[in-house]
């Protein structure tokens, strides 16, 4: 975590242009917080999502998207999480007990970390004015808990808004993908940070999950990042030509 915040913001906005935002990108546990946990499960699905700091990196330097980036791990504080959620500090992750949070100091946590990273995404955003934001987020091929096939390569999510998704499905169809529609996870359930800060804002946006098989390396993530970019801004012109 850099200067002891739950965040970074990685370029400069173009205001009323396209920024991205990655709530789980960083599997990082401060020294003085004990998760109770085997260490090597912080580099699996449950610590992090696997390869979107990457891809938020490359799109804010290579691509000109400014992004706001999570530097804590979401076993630490769920930061795609309402305040009020049992998950927001989680007591369990696919079949995994986090021992060391149950009994945890929650409103702490959320002091310490989930209160200043949506401050200052509240504020970066009131500057930015975006005509599109991209929420980055990637989901692992296969959980251990569930017997459930996963067959999309990326999709998107959203909960009353989906004007910028519909663009989205159908772009990420035409360069040949499997497109999930609210799969695997429903933004209906599940879209604490676009809830806030886009739909209660009348802000324009588009969640994309991406497979984790398919961005683990920085090659890939590349591709991606450049990929997501294209997309991001074929959206944002469809939706200007609506208006």
């Amino acid at each position: 975590m850099m200067d002891d915040l739950p965040y970074r913001q990685v370029g400069e906005p173009r205001r009323g242009g396209i920024v991205c935002v990655a709530d789980h990108a960083a599997n990082y546990v401060p020294d003085d917080i004990e998760l109770g946990i085997a260490k090597g499960l912080l580099d699996t699905h449950i610590g992090y999502d696997i390869g979107t700091g990457g891809i938020a990196d490359r799109m804010a330097r290579r691509h000109d998207v400014a992004a706001h980036i999570a530097t804590v791990s979401r076993l630490v504080c769920d930061l795609h999480r309402t305040e009020d959620a049992l998950a927001v500090v989680p007591t369990e992750s696919d079949g995994h007990v986090i021992a060391g949070n149950i009994g945890a100091d929650v409103e702490g946590r959320l002091d310490r970390f989930h209160r200043p990273y949506h401050a200052a995404l509240a504020d970066w955003l009131d500057e930015a004015d975006p005509e599109l934001i991209v929420a980055l987020h990637s989901f692992t091929p296969k959980l251990e808990s569930k017997m459930e096939d996963r067959p999309w390569e990326v999709a998107l999510l959203y909960n009353q808004d989906d004007s910028a998704a519909r663009h989205a499905i159908r772009l990420f169809g035409e360069e040949g993908l499997n497109v999930g529609d609210n799969e695997p996870y429903s933004g209906k359930q599940l879209n604490a940070t676009m809830d806030r800060h886009a739909e209660a804002k009348g802000r324009k946006y588009i969640t994309v999950e991406i497979r984790q098989d398919l961005i683990g390396t920085k090659a890939e993530q590349a591709r991606w990042a450049s990929l997501v970019t294209d997309v991001a801004n074929r959206v944002a012109l469809a939706l200007k030509a609506e208006t």
